[in-house]
């Protein structure tokens, strides 16, 4: 009895510690992917209040950070950081790199920084390339919603390597989020900084449950994608050559709401 203890008790820690994503990852060396980002953000798609002037819909440039498993760029639950926050509510990046540069520093979790330029419109695309690491086979970004009090979309560390192998090509759906910085309801609220700071939440249809809210749809079951992202491996022979982007048919992302 007292061995089964013991042994359920180490079953039990063990369990509870981090789980390292990037240790098992025995794939080549080095691979090289385009990642594009795809704006899906139309008056079509997202009528309500929808900005058309003082600024127009448009997104922020992306920054992206590949990273093991030890480092964290932003997690949903939790509290965003000086540089997320910064970045969130004004766009502005360099208390963001500074944070990545650190965490690079101190704990070698850090890989490399990655950026692709603006989109002006609330429609529209932008790439760049990215390499990741054996050990450093996560990716992780963010893009400001523009305007917005600290909306954004990304991603938390997704897993590029599958075991002995780097994934060919992966796309994701992305969703507002909310940085828990700002308690503006709408696209053009006014700074009205939120005290005490509360953590990262999904901005659904239904949530935050308040009319004036601009992604309030009480008649949508889910909010369709506000943008999305594909990562496409690279071959050797297309390193340094730009990839075509990847156009998307709009109207799969349109909504039609009386509310508007």
């Amino acid at each position: 009895k007292v061995l089964w203890t013991v042994l359920v008790t180490m079953l039990g820690c063990s369990s509870s510690l981090p789980v390292g994503e990037d240790a098992l990852c025995t794939a080549e060396e080095l691979a090289k992917y385009r990642i594009i980002f795809t704006g899906k953000w139309s008056q079509t798609a997202f009528p309500k209040q929808y900005p058309l002037y003082r600024p127009p819909a448009q997104w922020s440039s992306l920054l992206g950070v590949t990273h093991s498993s030890d480092y964290s760029m932003w997690k949903k639950n939790e509290y965003a950081s000086n540089g997320v926050r910064d970045f969130a509510e004004k766009g502005e990046a360099w208390a963001l790199m500074k944070e990545i540069e650190e965490a690079g520093e101190k704990i070698q979790s850090v890989h490399g920084i990655f950026s692709a330029p603006a989109i002006s419109s609330g429609t529209g695309q932008t790439s760049t390339e990215l390499e990741v690491h054996p050990r450093h086979p996560l990716v992780s970004f963010v893009v400001r919603i523009v305007p917005s009090p600290d909306w954004f979309v990304g991603i938390d560390s997704l897993n590029l390597c599958e075991g002995d192998h780097w994934m060919e090509e992966v796309s994701v759906d992305l969703f507002p989020y909310d940085a828990g910085t700002d308690s503006g309801f709408t696209f053009s609220s006014p700074n009205f900084a939120t005290i005490p700071q509360d953590t990262v939440t999904e901005i659904t249809c239904s949530s935050p449950s308040h009319p004036a809210n601009s992604f309030y749809y009480p008649k949508l079951k889910i909010l369709p994608p506000i943008a999305q992202v594909t990562m496409v491996k690279l071959k050797k022979s297309q390193l340094g050559l730009s990839a075509p982007f990847i156009n998307l048919p709009a109207k799969s992302n349109e909504i039609i709401d009386t509310v508007s």
